[in-house]
């Protein structure tokens, strides 16, 4: 089936400076997690930023907060229903032989052995089509894979920048647990638990707007698909986060341009690289 749903309404959070001052006010923004800048010229030598942080009053707090105070900033709802014709021409989109990632509203048979997760995007972003999507899932898989016999039990993995939840879905379906989902957006929080619940794993994946620098603990399994600005700040705590004897997966990078990520996560060392459509995923270890 193919039923759109009710009108609904995105979050815009704004953003106004000048215009030499666009670059600078769009690498906070960047730094803040956010999947998407659109810059607009205005009148006045001013520059617009748009992007999305959520829909809570405290994600919008803190990103009014790494402004500076002669910035200005607003909040605007966008109506999303003009957008949604998307959705009649979204197709399942096969990661592996055994691994397929279907749009909610699609009805799909599966073969026996294997595994189909279920997405619906909601005001989130992502459905698994992009190539640094379905490079991670793949990658994550196979380093469970690589695991289990070594270590056998369950496997902790962190997803953060979760978007709509894909990859902390694929690693409980795949056996990883705990599972910990982590993303700035309150609406990709909410469509990251509505994904897991969606796919009958939503007592494995604890979802939460927590940001990566006040994350505790070490996990077995890092899984980072966020742009390259936000990579290489989150660096040091990306590498916390891994454990030792852990893996490290990051993708959101150009093949072509991703050297100063992989100096920014030093010493951690390439332990794998799989390109796709000119991005790449790299896995890294202590």
């Amino acid at each position: 089936m193919n039923d759109h749903p009710a009108d609904t309404s995105i979050r815009a959070f704004i953003v106004t400076v000048p215009r030499e001052a666009a670059d600078v006010a769009s690498d906070r923004l960047w730094q803040l997690g956010v999947r998407a800048v659109e810059e607009r010229d205005l009148a006045g030598g001013v520059v617009e930023l748009r992007t999305s942080v959520g829909r809570d009053d405290d994600a919008v707090a803190r990103a009014a907060a790494i402004l500076d105070p002669n910035w200005s900033w607003r909040t605007e709802d966008v109506s999303t229903a003009a957008a949604q014709t998307w959705r009649d021409f979204a197709v399942p989109n096969w990661v592996a032989d055994d691994l397929v990632i279907v749009p909610a509203w699609l009805d799909l048979d599966v073969p026996p052995g294997v595994t189909a997760v279920m997405i619906e995007p909601g005001g989130a972003f992502g459905l698994g089509d992009h190539p640094t999507s379905q490079l991670t899932a793949g990658a994550l898989r196979r380093e469970l894979a690589r695991r289990h016999p070594v270590r056998p039990g369950p496997v902790s993995v962190l997803d953060v920048g979760c978007g709509t939840g894909v990859l902390a879905v694929v690693a409980a379906l795949s056996g990883a647990a705990p599972v910990r989902a982590v993303d700035i957006a309150g609406d990709a929080v909410e469509a990251t638990a509505a994904n897991a619940a969606l796919n009958g794993v939503a007592d494995q994946i604890v979802v939460d707007d927590t940001p990566v620098g006040e994350i505790e603990g070490e996990f077995a399994i890092v899984v980072a698909n966020i742009l390259a600005p936000v990579l290489v700040a989150v660096a040091a705590d990306l590498r916390r986060l891994t454990a030792i004897d852990g893996r490290l997966i990051i993708s959101g990078i150009l093949a072509a341009a991703h050297g100063h990520v992989i100096e920014a996560l030093h010493p951690m060392v390439v332990v794998d690289v799989v390109e796709r459509d000119g991005w790449v995923a790299v896995t890294l270890g202590h």
